[in-house]
């Protein structure tokens, strides 16, 4: 019942994700890190339906097996206990969050040294050890009582934290800029952290959708051009120069430009690629997952440096950036990090380094999108989600990956790769991918090419091909 996708353990609350199950897994972890001789853990929470509940079953077993826990005691974005992790050179952290699925679900991420998304090996062990376990088995220690007797210490990592990226950004440049920002928290975290940076770098900071709502105001808290349209109304409106967007937990975000455009998270990707090699002059590869734009490939090679491509998952990028020493890495769905900071995902560093960029440049978004495209060239990518029971995913699986069959598409194909799903090379630059997700019951649909009638046509024909 318990199984960990490319983003930790994530489950419908009262379905499969429940008291016993989460003690389960807590217990799991716990028998772990005793046979590797860890002995402290941190854990933070988000603002979801039974995320500050959960922390603290977590952290009962947790001190019931004799484990110190520094607990997180206010709601905490997933990067900031990354960089906790990290920071206190602990072997294990977790955050109590299902990130930018819907209200609906909540979920546990598994942090290792370094602060970095645990490996699938990692979580592999672990179910492993939970298959063990009997209920009787389970170690609980009160949580009030383990409080009171210090083998669980409230901790509030926030000023490190915000300091940390501070210091890691040009806060004269964005205080000379004195720019007018829109924020949206999406109902999530990142109201306390990102807007204390921006307020620190005399930014007009100004929110929406910042009060504690675990329904998420019906919508999905994933920052997509379809769940961003108050923002982006409100950014022209009001005359705003930025306006940014973040999920569930802060680990990610969307942007809208100054002419409310929204700017695709491989466009952010870009823009930051862009802007460390050529204004900052910095040096370095880039990492990316093998559903994000090759317009990176384009601005490494115009650089003299390498794009290197991983499967979907933030530990496979942070494990190659550290491989290779990479400058930057990120994915399409709005997760990136650079070099110096936490091995993942951070939504919040992102933002603040974005604003950073429109300082130092004096150039609007629009303005260095266009630069860009004028060198590297323009690409379209047109993304699907299609859902499936049981018994349709083993009939795709089937054919995808037993069978190996693809559609006849109406351009040519250069290979097919099958490093995570299966992906299409086209002679013309284009690709198509198809590939489980990891978090949700999706087979998505990802295709770029020089426009968008081109992605969709592809798109349509991989549809009509697998029935769905």
């Amino acid at each position: 019942m318990i199984k960990f996708g490319t983003g930790g353990w994530r489950a419908i609350i009262g379905e499969d994700f429940t008291k016993s199950n989460l003690q389960l897994l807590s217990q799991g972890l716990a028998n772990r890190m005793i046979q590797e001789n860890a002995d402290e853990f941190v854990i933070g929470y988000d603002r979801r339906f039974l995320s500050e509940k959960s922390a603290q079953w977590m952290a009962e077993v947790m001190a019931g097996n004799g484990i110190k826990v520094y607990f997180i005691n206010k709601i905490a974005p997933t990067p900031m206990i990354m960089f906790s992790v990290k920071e206190m050179k602990l072997k294990y952290g977790a955050a109590i969050t299902a990130s930018h699925n819907p209200a609906d679900y909540n979920g546990i991420k598994i942090f290792t040294e370094g602060g970095r998304d645990a490996s699938a090996e990692v979580t592999n062990e672990i179910e492993v050890e939970i298959r063990k376990i009997e209920v009787e088995d389970i170690k609980v220690m009160n949580f009030d009582k383990a409080v009171n007797e210090e083998k669980v210490v409230i901790y509030n990592p926030f000023n490190d934290y915000i300091d940390t990226i501070i210091n890691m950004t040009d806060l004269k440049a964005i205080k000379d800029k004195q720019l007018k920002i829109l924020l949206d928290p999406m109902y999530g975290v990142s109201k306390t952290s990102l807007q204390t940076i921006l307020m620190t770098a005399r930014c007009e900071v100004e929110l929406i959708h910042d009060r504690h709502d675990t329904l998420f105001g019906g919508r999905l808290p994933s920052p997509s051009a379809e769940t961003l349209g108050r923002l982006k109304n409100n950014v022209v409106e009001k005359g705003f120069d930025l306006g940014i967007g973040t999920d569930g937990d802060a680990d990610r975000l969307g942007i809208i430009d100054e002419k409310g455009n929204f700017i695709h998270p491989n466009e952010i990707m870009a823009l930051l690629y862009y802007y460390l090699l050529k204004y900052k002059k910095w040096t370095g590869p880039v990492v990316r997952n093998l559903a994000t734009t090759h317009l990176l490939d384009k601005i490494a090679e115009g650089f003299g440096e390498e794009c290197y491509e991983v499967p979907v998952g933030f530990k496979h990028i942070s494990s190659k950036m550290e491989e290779t020493n990479a400058l930057i890495g990120g994915e399409s769905s709005g997760g990136l990090t650079i070099r110096g900071h936490i091995k993942g995902k951070d939504g919040v560093f992102a933002a603040s380094l974005l604003v950073e960029m429109i300082s130092v440049t004096n150039k609007h978004l629009s303005k260095l999108l266009d630069e860009i495209h004028e060198q590297f060239g323009k690409f379209e990518m047109a993304e699907h989600g299609f859902g499936f029971d049981v018994e349709e995913k083993e009939r795709l699986l089937k054919i995808l990956y037993t069978d190996k069959k693809i559609p006849e598409f109406s351009f040519e194909v250069e290979r097919v790769s099958y490093m995570d799903g299966v992906k299409v090379f086209f002679k013309n630059g284009g690709w198509i991918i198809a590939r489980f997700s990891g978090t949700e019951p999706l087979l998505r649909v990802f295709a770029e090419m020089d426009c968008m009638d081109k992605a969709e046509i592809v798109c349509k024909e991989m549809k009509e091909f697998l029935g769905i």
